[in-house]
């Protein structure tokens, strides 16, 4: 069973091969240094051929040695450059299931073998505040790599400091300041594999060209897709490890190339891209699966919480708790499943394939900001057909349909907006602000909608088993309310928005 701890550290040179660390007790809040001895690690590095994992900052080995011998999965955060989340599991002989998982994404059906091996002598302190609780880790490490072909190695020695678990950051920057008055400097390289791989010259590839300022329509297209494409890939060890808001966030990166597909014609052949955006439509709704899930169940909680308790007859929290507990098991399992299936990696491949060689149309050479212009007044005029056809119909299903119809092409005008502000700026900007207001109001909707089926068949639940449905026929006609309030304030938001221009670039 693998496990996750946030690591918050930092690794500094040292400046001499004997190096002993300053008086520590100097550093404020500390009121104890504890010398906790010698401890001899040994690590294998795992990677592919051409070292994906290194290039993505991500470290993947199998330690031995220490009170935390075991195979070691670190990916960097977006908190801060000094954290990463390193996922333990078990010594073995073999890599974990659960962390070949978290680096599928990356390493697809290549081989993952070993790159370096790390021998660290390492010198332990403790920094301990007055109550006898643990501020950080110092650790003086003795440094031997080995290049997986024995050809060549590698010394050196390096400090680290490692913040204890839920320790303030800004206690790092107190014993760096002691660091620096002992002529301790900030490590050049990221980790200790980046440092390896350099020295050993065990890293392959060249370093990737400075990205260049994108001028025309195909450069500011290819390079919204890259990052999209890019999203995808590092949200997938986050879904699986089931972080907030990950699904969400892979989902909404499937749409923005789709939409991007569709709004792009002219940048880029939708003679090409059209099976590629099939396969996105089919991975975004598998990824549905799960996020409609958590949507619905903090909308229906929300609901029920606001219910005064006299309100509230029969098991109702036990019932929604019950259907929320089946339906996650299962959509759970089915979203691992799909992002393990060779279909989705054969997406991913694909997604790869486009931006290696292009398909680019006519008016990809074209300035930039006429042709995205263009496209996103494009996509506005669309939105105002279905908004305006939506609003001609009387309340009922038809009108429900229409106004989620008019959702999707909102989300795509807000798409197009947001992918133009690289090029157009602020009233690219703007104009996405106005197709959000838009989108959130339709959006709401289509929840209500959802919801007010949910809500049903709960009810249906509740009779056939002796309870009353009188709470949830209650949230029933909230829902409804709720979706008529919508109705009545799109009139007014869809106004602003209408407005909403980008200029004749």
């Amino acid at each position: 069973m693998a496990e996750t701890k946030r690591e918050i550290e930092r690794k500094y040179d040292a400046p001499a091969e004997h190096f002993r660390l300053p008086d520590l007790r100097k550093v404020p809040g500390v009121a104890a240094v504890i010398d906790k001895g010698v401890v001899e690690l040994d690590a294998v590095y795992y990677d592919t051929e051409d070292q994906r994992l290194a290039a993505d900052r991500i470290t993947l080995r199998r330690r031995t040695g220490g009170d935390d011998a075991g195979w070691h999965l670190k990916l960097p955060v977006a908190v801060s450059a000094d954290a990463r989340d390193e996922v333990r599991a078990p010594l073995s002989d073999d890599l974990p299931r659960a962390l070949a998982g978290l680096v599928r994404s990356r390493v697809r059906g290549d081989e993952l073998g070993p790159v370096v091996r790390l021998l660290s002598s390492r010198q332990v302190t403790h920094l301990s505040a007055a109550d006898g609780s643990l501020l950080a880790e110092v650790s003086v490490d003795a440094v031997r790599a080995e290049r997986a072909d024995g050809e060549r190695s590698a010394e050196w020695s390096e400090i680290e400091v490692e913040l204890a678990d839920d320790g303030d950051p800004a206690f790092l920057d107190k014993v760096e300041k002691r660091l620096r008055k002992a002529g301790v400097e900030r490590s050049g390289s990221a980790s200790k594999l980046a440092r390896a791989l350099a020295e050993t010259g065990a890293r392959t590839g060249e370093p990737a060209p400075a990205a260049t300022e994108p001028t025309t329509a195909g450069d500011h297209v290819l390079a919204h897709l890259r990052a999209q494409r890019d999203a995808l890939v590092e949200l997938d060890p986050a879904v699986r490890r089931d972080l907030p808001d990950a699904v969400h966030q892979m989902r909404v990166a499937t749409r923005r190339i789709r939409s991007a597909f569709k709004t792009y014609k002219k940048v880029i052949d939708p003679d090409v891209t059209a099976a590629l955006g099939e396969e996105l439509k089919w991975l975004g709704a598998e990824l549905g699966v799960d996020r409609d899930r958590e949507v619905l169940t903090e909308r229906l909680t929300g609901r029920i919480d606001a219910v005064p308790r006299t309100l509230l007859l029969g098991p109702v929290r036990g019932r929604l708790r019950i259907w929320a507990v089946a339906r996650r098991q299962g959509s759970r399992r089915h979203t691992v499943a799909v992002l393990d299936s060779k279909r989705y990696l054969a997406l991913l491949d694909g997604l790869d394939a486009l931006l290696d060689r292009p398909p680019l149309g006519p008016a990809a050479d074209r300035p930039a900001v006429g042709v995205l212009t263009k496209a996103a007044l494009k996509d506005h005029a669309r939105l105002a057909a279905r908004v305006e056809h939506a609003l001609a119909l009387e309340p009922g299903t038809d009108r429900d349909l229409a106004l989620h119809e008019a959702r999707k092409a909102a989300k795509r005008a807000r798409y197009a907006g947001e992918a133009a502000v690289p090029a157009l700026g602020k009233q690219a900007k703007k104009f996405a602000k106005r197709m959000k207001a838009v989108q959130s109001v339709l959006g709401d909707h289509q929840d209500s909608v959802v919801a007010r089926e949910a809500l049903r068949n709960l009810a249906i639940q509740a009779h056939a088993a002796g309870e009353t449905a009188f709470t949830w026929g209650l949230l029933y006609g909230q829902e409804q309310a709720a979706a008529t309030d919508r109705e009545r304030e799109l009139p007014e938001v869809w106004a602003r928005a209408a407005e909403a221009g980008l200029g004749a670039g």
